[in-house]
């Protein structure tokens, strides 16, 4: 009876192994059915406008199944390429991170086609405390005199919106996020708009204001005058009354006789 016992008992623990091993097998042979591809990604943090060597990249295997789109399999394809975008370490390298072929490193690299970048010159207030940092967006505001007839009266208006800024002083990454006190600000412009911000410096005083990032709303406003700002009543400037010319009179026909007297005539009128 014992004998049966032990038996049946070893005969159930060499299913369970054979069942095991099999699980195991087939797990082992489903990895490997798993096709891989050699695929570029940074071996380091890479920062926007950075041109790519060697040193910055490296190779790993990633599934077939879910290659990114534009990825690159040999790191010499990559040699001299310029990134437009901060790329982390372990982030695949695509073609979309990309500045076109030939393009060489710096701030250019990052400016959209057919986007011009111009610098403008802020303090503390006007680049909105330093939280003006790369990558946020911001309106551009002006405060000038308007001519209002014989006088003149000041305006705050809004010139440009949604305007990214490329850069602040001479940096350009979007990684840090810390508030930055500086005295010139790169913003991406059109180039309509950089002519309008060339002529809004050069009339009044700029200001930045900084919105939220997903807003990308733009408003047509007609700017605040400092009369509407106090309340006060606009003055209308009333047009120079004319000058009285005076009329020419009218030249009224009389009768005339011409009277002779001795050896002189002269004429008399009535």
């Amino acid at each position: 009876m014992r004998n049966i016992k032990a038996l049946s008992l070893l005969v159930l623990a060499a299913v369970f192994a054979l069942g095991a091993a099999l699980y195991a097998a087939r797990w082992v042979a489903q990895r490997a059915g798993l096709a891989a591809t050699k695929v570029v990604v940074a071996a380091v943090d890479v920062e926007l406008g950075s041109k790519l060597n060697p040193q910055m990249l490296t190779t790993v295997d990633w599934p077939n199944g879910s290659l990114p789109p534009g990825a690159f399999t040999d790191i010499k394809d990559l040699q001299e390429r310029v990134v437009k975008t901060s790329v982390l370490r372990g982030d695949a390298i695509v073609e979309r991170k990309l500045a076109p072929a030939g393009t060489r490193g710096g701030l250019s690299a990052v400016i959209a086609d057919g986007k011009r970048a111009m610098t403008v010159r802020v303090n503390d207030v006007v680049g909105v405390a330093g939280f003006a940092l790369p990558g946020n967006y911001v309106d551009v505001m002006v405060n000038m005199q308007q001519d209002q007839g014989n006088r003149q009266d000041p305006i705050s208006r809004t010139v440009l919106a949604h305007v990214l800024v490329l850069a602040v002083a001479q940096e350009a990454g979007r990684d840090d996020l810390k508030p930055k006190v500086v005295s010139a600000v790169t913003l991406e412009l059109t180039p309509t708009d950089a002519e309008k911000l060339d002529l809004a410096r050069s009339v009044g005083t700029l200001s930045l204001v900084l919105r939220n990032q997903l807003d990308g709303q733009t408003l047509s406003t007609a700017g605040v005058t400092r009369a509407q700002l106090l309340g006060l009543k606009e003055v209308v400037a009333q047009p120079p009354a004319p000058r009285h010319v005076p009329r020419p009179q009218p030249v009224v026909a009389r009768d005339c006789i011409e009277v002779i007297r001795n050896a002189s005539s002269a004429m008399q009128c009535f």
